[in-house]
């Protein structure tokens, strides 16, 4: 039996595949300028979109703590689209022939322990302490780069390795 490769796939496929990547990877950047937009990218940021601005008496705080009801939905919301996603990219990225063992594995996995621990994090930080905005931080970063990185060399095996 011969083994499925993205270099020898039919060109149509790789063309449906190669398209594929392109516009989820652009999905995935426009929702990073989301990311940048409401937060600064930054802990300060990231803690007062989730906690609300700190405000002195009888003024009206810039932005307010993030209702239950929110947040509930934002991770239920979240949850789903990323393991999706995680798992689209994945199951391209099996089929490529340059990275290999457990490196492979570990750009295969990481995404989805990389989902629980930043929607953890991002309820630890609402409603326990701010210190978990530094475990949130990493989780999502690392969880996009893995991203980026399967996506990556899936495309260039698609498109360039004969």
């Amino acid at each position: 039996m011969n083994k499925i490769t993205l270099y020898s796939l039919d060109k149509h496929l790789k063309y449906l595949l190669s398209s594929f990547l392109f516009v989820l990877g652009m999905g995935i950047f426009t929702g990073l300028i989301y990311i940048n937009y409401t937060t600064g990218m930054d802990s300060k940021g990231t803690i007062e979109r989730y906690n609300g601005s700190e405000a002195a008496e009888y003024e009206i705080p810039e932005s307010f703590p993030k209702e239950f009801e929110s947040m509930i939905l934002t991770t239920h919301e979240h949850i789903i689209s990323f393991s999706i996603i995680s798992f689209l990219i994945g199951i391209i990225f099996i089929f490529n022939t340059i990275i290999k063992g457990r490196f492979k594995h570990f750009l295969i996995l990481e995404p989805f322990a990389s989902i629980l621990i930043t929607f953890g994090s991002m309820w630890l930080m609402r409603y326990y302490n701010d210190f978990f905005v530094y475990i949130l931080i990493p989780s999502s970063t690392l969880m996009y780069c893995c991203w980026y990185v399967m996506i990556g060399i899936s495309v260039y095996e698609l498109v360039f390795k004969k």
